[in-house]
């Protein structure tokens, strides 16, 4: 049944809106302040899928507060540990899409990802300064 579904719609077809929709979550993922897009520019055939890094949240942290507010995306290594290496990375985040997607999808994303952004960037470096600091350490234990 999926494969009829699939073969209605017309993979060409899905290949096409996936190489848009790759295109301008790229541009608009290059929009955000403090956003590092990792991965072939615009205009460069890609799935429809984007790694990016930011100086203000790990990855990690930044999908579960994207998860709050309903935006789903991966953080973490991707099966591309020697690519992140090479990169200076640990680790990064991926917003990932479909042909069900839609470029609002995308527009709602950035928005979420700009205001989580801006939270952490309220912190100040101080307060990641202090966090940081092992005087501050509370074990879980």
């Amino acid at each position: 049944a999926a494969i009829d579904y699939l073969n209605k719609i017309g993979m060409e077809r899905i290949h096409d809106y996936e190489v848009e929709l790759a295109d301008y979550l790229r541009r608009r993922l290059e929009e955000v302040k403090g956003v590092t897009v990792l991965g072939p520019p615009v205009g460069t055939e890609r799935a429809a899928l984007c790694a990016f890094v930011t100086d203000a949240v790990h990855p990690s942290d930044l999908g579960t507060f994207l998860d709050v507010e309903g935006v789903a995306i991966r953080a973490g290594h991707h099966c591309c540990q020697p690519l992140h290496r090479a990169l200076g990375y640990s680790h990064s985040a991926r917003a990932s899409l479909y042909f069900y997607n839609t470029k609002e999808d995308v527009d709602d994303f950035i928005s979420v990802l700009e205001d989580t952004l801006k939270f952490f960037g309220s912190l100040g470096s101080d307060a990641i300064d202090e966090a940081d600091s092992d005087d501050n350490f509370v074990p879980l234990f």
